[in-house]
């Protein structure tokens, strides 16, 4: 779907700070438009998935966790805590703007931001922050309920929040590459049933992959989720399956193929021709 020439060249006439000022304004207008969307609903969007980690942190925490014991030198509770925070932000992250983008297409109000001489970065960076500020209050939530079970002692602070940063912008992006390519609102879920909660739950949240045998730890080992779990644990607790800068690299890797992707979509017009 291509953009209005007749608007891009009268930018162009402006000159550059003129072209940086309209796509700051359009950025901004995005982004508050994302972040009022989920606040103004936020019984909706910030209390369920609160609910859903507080019965997490009760049954595996402290009704089995009792029973399994220490694991890799720290309490049940205290090793899945950093794991159940980082499930919280990728599904968050995720869903928002897949269903926000989606909405979107769906009620058609797309095409009016697509033919805008806004450029297809301005709104994917748009999207995304709405889904990274909705990862990070709910991240931030869940922290706050972990802290009633058992102390979080942050080894890195600069750790820690870089990777909740870099794991809600992939997944911010992956939600809208699945936005993309949605024709109804059945295809938005088949990527998160079928595909982020195998993953998720098979990326060390419950567990050390050292408990597994050789064969499955190396298989595990082919999980990107495994990396930011292990990322973020390292930053709290400072312990890893995986070297630190290994996963910084998956992070940052998945980020620019995936960011790559969903602008070369958006520049094709992909899933948003009528």
């Amino acid at each position: 779907m291509e953009k209005n020439t007749t608007s891009s060249s009268r930018y162009g006439q402006q000159g550059q700070p003129h072209r940086l000022q309209a796509a700051l304004i359009s950025l901004q207008t995005i982004a508050y438009k994302e972040t009022h969307r989920y606040m103004r609903i936020w019984v909706q969007t910030l209390v369920p998935p609160a609910i859903i980690m507080t019965l997490y942190f009760v049954i595996f925490g402290a009704l089995i966790g009792e029973r399994i014991g220490p694991m890799e030198g720290y309490s049940y509770m205290e090793y899945i805590a950093p794991g159940i925070i980082m499930l919280s932000i990728i599904t968050n992250s995720y869903n928002n703007v897949v269903s926000s983008f989606f909405g979107a297409k769906f009620q058609r109000h797309i095409e009016e931001l697509i033919v805008s001489p806004t450029p297809n970065l301005v709104i994917l960076l748009g999207y995304v922050s709405g889904g990274v500020g909705r990862g990070l209050c709910t991240g931030a939530i869940v922290t706050l309920i972990a802290l009633m079970f058992t102390s979080l002692p942050v080894h890195n602070w600069a750790i820690t929040l870089s990777v909740v940063v870099l794991t809600s912008i992939l997944f911010s992006i992956g939600g809208l590459i699945n936005a993309i390519f949605a024709k109804k609102f059945d295809d938005i879920a088949i990527i998160p049933t079928f595909v982020l909660t195998p993953l998720t739950y098979l990326g060390g949240v419950f567990y050390s992959i050292s408990l597994l045998p050789e064969f499955w730890q190396n298989v595990s080992l082919a999980n990107p989720i495994l990396y930011m779990v292990n990322a973020f644990r390292f930053g709290i607790l400072g312990s890893s399956d995986v070297h630190i800068l290994l996963s910084y690299a998956m992070m940052i890797a998945f980020i620019l193929a995936l960011g790559g992707l969903s602008l070369y979509l958006l520049n094709r017009g992909t899933g948003l021709r009528a």
